[in-house]
């Protein structure tokens, strides 16, 4: 049976969104949508070992986390990893190195689910985890969303005075013409679990990386209030039109 560990990472605090991992979004916990898509997919998936964590500093999401989701693997995160310049990639190899000394064995695969994406489904899960699955040469797929704006064709960069095209030597004279460009969401990682365990410099594009597309409209990155308001109103919508996503906030524990 192959062996998943899903991470859940959050700090305490923030500066773009103060406390935003403990918002209370459309009446349930923020984190709760990550946490009810996770248990989706572990039940859709009973043909692989699934352990969950959550990697935080912040023992007031440690306790919200508990409350409801108890066998989620709490790992305090050390003073070293609570920085804001600290990578991600360095607390994803705690939580891996942590649980396999817990539980006593090696895990195939580690995916992280951001806390601060709440409109993923079980089946954006899924697609991710069958996307590495079914490609071993990957050493990393994460979810995107296809990109609205093209360097090649209606983006332009800032040279001072005046602006470029944002590939100078693009000559298509209609997007269609472009290759594609996608948007990383950061909502969903999966990882090869030796790429991350021996990765020495915390950068992702040091290994070969694949994508799965997920809804565009679903993620927006959270650092504002503004940004959390929007998402509450997009949800709302997407609650009431696309089952799949009403599915996640259903599943929530009370």
């Amino acid at each position: 049976m192959e062996k998943l560990l899903i991470t859940i990472c959050g700090r305490a605090g923030s500066k773009g969104f103060k406390n935003k991992n403990l918002k209370v979004f459309c009446g349930k916990p923020l984190v709760y949508y990550t946490l009810s898509a996770a248990s989706l997919f572990k039940a859709a998936r009973p043909d692989v070992q699934v352990d969950i964590c959550l990697n935080t500093d912040s023992q007031a999401l440690a306790d919200l986390v508990a409350a409801q989701y108890p066998e989620v693997e709490f790992l305090p995160r050390g003073e070293a990893l609570g920085g804001d310049t600290v990578p991600k990639m360095a607390v994803f190899q705690d939580s891996l190195a942590r649980m396999e000394q817990l539980r006593g064995c090696t895990y195939d695969y580690v995916m992280d689910l951001d806390i601060t994406s709440p409109l993923r489904t079980a089946k954006d899960v899924q697609n991710a985890f069958e996307a590495k699955a079914a490609r071993p040469d990957l050493d990393l797929v994460f979810s995107v969303t296809e990109s609205r704006r093209n360097p090649c064709f209606n983006m332009v960069r800032d040279c001072g005075d005046h602006v470029e095209k944002g590939i100078d030597n693009a000559t298509y004279t209609a997007r269609q013409q472009a290759p594609v460009f996608y948007d990383v969401n950061a909502s969903i990682y999966v990882f090869r679990r030796d790429f991350l365990a021996n990765n020495t410099t915390g950068i992702l594009w040091d290994g070969k990386i694949g994508v799965t597309q997920m809804l565009d409209t679903g993620v927006l990155d959270i650092d504002s209030e503004e940004d959390f308001l929007l998402m509450e109103v997009i949800a709302g919508y997407l609650f009431k039109t696309m089952p799949d996503f009403a599915a996640v906030r259903d599943n929530i524990r009370e």
